[in-house]
């Protein structure tokens, strides 16, 4: 998503979300975890590579754009992670303070669009609390802004383990526990009824909600499940492309000439770092690097390669940027590869 909104191309967003569509459908998925339309408020956010931008209105229009496009192929959106849930410090616990306009024009207004523009066929609730009240038993939230205000009919799921107390959730419009492990949360919404602490009426509710979901995800499986990784592939070496930011040109650096020798330094520059960890690890079906592509451009004797660094950031850094350092200096131009 970081690399999508540097396009500021919506018509490439939509068509990436068919693209995932796609492939979700090949492997049997009904509903795929995104997008998520989080603000980049802290750079030392964990989700950061998967969120938009800093900017609401661009990570909405972008989420609508990803939204639609998967949506267009059968395959239902999850809007991720409502609300406010922008660190990695006590992501799961933290109490986020936002203001009322801050919280409108900032936090809120990237979801607002997406959920009025795009209508994804569910909506993910957050870890955390949100002034006070955890996002998946949150009132106001959930049924106040999310229900009445926008008039979002779907089902509204929980991140993974992010429900604390169940049936205060299912009041607040809390559909879907996910992920459904028994937690004895499930003998609590039957002694609640059972009690008459829980109208039965909010839980059919929400299991109408539920069904509803299955009914189209039943739909998506007789969707064509055909997938070109060939054409997949393409799809994304564009998308690549377009992500791609020039900060500075100065003195006419690039395009490189032709005939130069370059010292290609990072290791990232044959082991791509391209993606996030944990529940966002994927297995491409096929993954390129720069230094074998800069190799099909120029002669073998032209590029000359030095990690500069451990991948792990571990011991030998010294002597692996020192090297670096050395090969630089006896070619034209260096190519550096780094980030996080």
């Amino acid at each position: 998503a970081a690399c999508l909104a540097a396009s500021w191309d919506r018509a490439l967003v939509a068509e990436v979300g068919a693209a995932i569509a796609r492939e979700a459908l090949a492997q049997g998925v009904s509903v795929v975890l995104g997008p998520g339309a989080n603000i980049k408020r802290s750079p030392l956010c964990g989700r950061n590579f998967e969120y938009f931008s800093e900017d609401p209105y661009l990570s909405g229009q972008l989420a609508t754009a990803w939204i639609n496009g998967l949506q267009s192929r059968g395959v239902g959106a999850a809007l991720k992670h409502f609300a406010a849930n922008n660190q990695e410090t006590r992501r799961m616990s933290i109490d986020a303070r936002v203001d009322e306009r801050a919280l409108r024009e900032i936090y809120l207004a990237g979801f607002e669009a997406a959920v009025k523009q795009g209508n994804p066929w569910t909506v993910m609730a957050a870890y955390n609390r949100l002034n006070g009240e955890y996002c998946c038993e949150h009132p106001t939230l959930l049924g106040g802004i999310l229900r009445a205000e926008w008039g979002y009919a779907g089902l509204v799921m929980s991140d993974w383990g992010a429900v604390n107390d169940r049936v205060h959730g299912l009041r607040a419009g809390l559909d879907l526990e996910m992920p459904g492990v028994p937690n004895g949360n499930f003998e609590q919404i039957i002694a609640a009824v059972q009690e008459n602490r829980l109208d039965e009426l909010v839980l059919d509710r929400s299991v109408g909600r539920v069904l509803q979901l299955a009914r189209r995800a039943d739909a998506a499986r007789k969707q064509d499940r055909r997938c070109n990784p060939a054409a997949q592939h393409a799809l994304a070496r564009r998308a690549a492309a377009e992500g791609a930011v020039l900060l500075k040109n100065e003195g006419h650096l690039l395009p490189l000439k032709r005939k130069a020798s370059v010292a290609l330094i990072g290791a990232f520059a044959r082991q791509p770092r391209y993606q996030g960890a944990g529940s966002s690890l994927i297995n491409p079906t096929r993954l390129e690097n720069l230094h074998d592509e800069l190799l099909r451009l120029a002669a073998p004797q032209q590029l000359a390669y030095a990690p500069g660094y451990s991948l792990d950031g571990g011991a030998g850094s010294a002597e692996l940027l020192s090297q670096a350092v050395d090969l630089a200096g006896k070619t034209d131009a260096a190519v550096v590869c780094v980030g996080l």
